[in-house]
């Protein structure tokens, strides 16, 4: 991703699609057993505003939000998510929502970087940039080493720096750190009384 491809927005959620796409499907096929139905796929449009929910980024029609989707070349499809085509379906593409206006883009790694490797050089561009205040954050738990933390030290000067998981993080961070299940559940149109039973 080059400096001059792209102009961050005060709000900023990087997404690791491939990281993602795996949790949401895990969590599908184990509720959906739980719950006794067979589950959608998971509303793309919810799952990012249950994010910034989650968050407690405030709720203002005005606000620009840009969502950055990292993935990996062969692997242009989230099969657990609509929509789903990375490059074709949700790249320099937005929506209006109550909490803003979205502006999503897809970024694939070149030569022989890594999704890891994207992850982190775009972590060191928000650093820079004056722009991006508030910066959210879903990396790939499963996929990535501890080199993309070096990065996430570069953010400690933002206002606010949210880090989405489906475990806390073992090492030092920046922020604060958000349960990334429960924006799940709610873009996968799973009830509370459902999970009561």
């Amino acid at each position: 991703m080059e400096k001059a491809k792209i102009q961050f927005a005060p709000n900023v959620l990087l997404v690791d699609a491939m990281g993602l796409d795996r949790t949401v499907a895990g969590l599908a096929r184990y509720f959906s057993g739980r719950i006794g139905r067979d589950l959608p796929k998971a509303d793309l449009a919810t799952l990012l505003e249950c994010l910034l929910l989650d968050a407690g980024l405030p709720s203002d029609a005005n606000q620009e939000i840009q969502v950055i989707f990292v993935y990996e070349g062969g692997k242009e499809r989230m099969q657990a998510c609509v929509p789903s085509q990375l490059p074709k379906e949700l790249n320099e593409v937005g929506f209006d929502s109550p909490l803003g206006r979205f502006s999503l883009y897809a970024f694939q790694p070149s030569g022989m970087a890594t999704r890891e490797e994207l992850f982190a050089e775009t972590l060191l561009l928000l650093a820079e940039s004056e722009e991006a205040a508030r910066v959210l954050l879903v990396p790939d738990e499963e996929a990535y080493t501890e080199e993309w933390t070096k990065a996430l030290g570069a953010l400690q000067k933002k206002e606010k720096v949210v880090q989405f998981g489906m475990n806390l993080p073992t090492g030092e961070t920046v922020g604060c750190f958000e349960q990334l299940g429960f924006s799940v559940l709610q873009a996968l149109g799973i009830r509370s009384d459902e999970l009561e039973r």
